[in-house]
């Protein structure tokens, strides 16, 4: 009856199988008390309650993606990490500023419906947010055929935080003499990927044929919600930076006041072996700086006095250490020495 028709199906566009990942996404999110009070899956907007106990909240936004770490997940054709990585990229932003994360909200982008790649992902995001406790509260989800190149695709995210006002945390609270501390990276996390895939092309490296490489690049960014929102709860930290594109020396600075400059000791950098690995590949230290985390994923700023009372809030393996200190001087942020590499 409808041949010769035309039809969205036909064009590339299918209904019927993007409402089985709406149907997905609903089972996986029935935990969620929040989901099932408002009926936000499937529902043209979300709701979300406002955590009680905060006297004065402000509302704090992120959005973010993971790059072009998105093309590794495809070469390996493993996809239950890089949700991780998006609620992480996300997360991390907003605990900067002192928020406890509370929803969060994907956008995925893609050529053709693949029912098992999506769920995958989704499952990532899952759990993402599961380790960052906040909800996932709804999303979006677009087939988009003459866009993306057959198995294409592209993920978004976008996460709403709050935080008292009397607890955000702000430049003008980093002081002379506080400390810079380092908190170990997972690896990679999701920045430099771009130059990464250079680097495997151009020498050629298969590496669905090396075990070293493909699991580290997909190794999920590390979320430090929990160790973070634990230390402004105590008041132990004056300032913090996610350690994202820009590497150390362009995130730090950006929450440097003015009048003070950020010391950093490379020597002092404890390197994950990824970064060793990038390093022998004719990647010279001045890009490896500004392209990637190096090892430190996160920085926090905090009084001297602080030090010890910190570090029991943390694992051994993501243990703060520290790496430079606030001193007077016009230079938001000053590079000192050189990192070992062979540490």
């Amino acid at each position: 009856m409808n041949k010769g028709k035309f039809t969205y199906k036909k064009s590339g566009v299918n209904i019927a199988a993007a409402d089985k990942f709406v149907n997905f996404i609903s089972k996986i999110s029935k935990k969620n008390k929040e989901n099932n009070k408002f009926g936000n899956i499937g529902s043209f907007s979300s709701i979300s309650s406002i955590p009680k106990n905060i006297k004065k909240p402000k509302i704090v936004a992120s959005t973010d993606g993971i790059g072009t770490k998105i093309e590794i997940a495809n070469i390996l054709n493993t996809y239950n990490t890089i949700g991780i990585d998006l609620v992480a990229m996300c997360v991390n932003d907003l605990i900067v500023r002192g928020a406890k994360p509370i929803l969060f909200l994907d956008y995925i982008s893609i050529n053709k419906i693949n029912l098992a790649k999506l769920k995958s992902i989704l499952k990532g995001i899952v759990k993402g947010c599961n380790i960052s406790s906040c909800q996932l509260v709804g999303g979006e989800t677009a087939e988009m055929p003459g866009t993306y190149e057959k198995g294409k695709f592209d993920i978004a995210g976008f996460s709403v935080g709050i935080v008292d006002q009397n607890k955000i945390l702000h430049k003008k609270k980093i002081k002379k003499n506080n400390l810079i501390l380092a908190i170990p990276s997972s690896g990679i996390h999701s920045n430099g990927y771009s130059l990464i895939r250079y680097v495997l092309n151009k020498k050629k490296i298969n590496i669905r044929k090396d075990n070293f490489l493909n699991k580290e690049l997909l190794k999920p960014t590390k979320i430090y919600v929990k160790e973070i929102l634990n230390l402004t709860k105590h008041n132990l930290i004056n300032g913090c930076a996610n350690i994202t594109g820009g590497g150390i020396s362009d995130n730090i600075k950006r929450i440097i006041p003015d009048g003070l400059t950020a010391n950093i000791y490379l020597s002092k950098i404890k390197t994950n072996k990824i970064f060793k690995w990038l390093k022998r590949n004719k990647i010279n230290d001045k890009e490896m700086l500004k392209t990637f985390n190096c090892g430190v994923g996160f920085c926090i700023i905090i009084q001297s006095k602080n030090l010890k009372k910190i570090k029991k809030f943390f694992t051994k393996e993501y243990e703060p250490y520290v790496i430079g200190k606030i001193t007077s001087g016009v230079k938001k942020i000053k590079l000192n020495e050189k990192i070992n590499w062979s540490l």
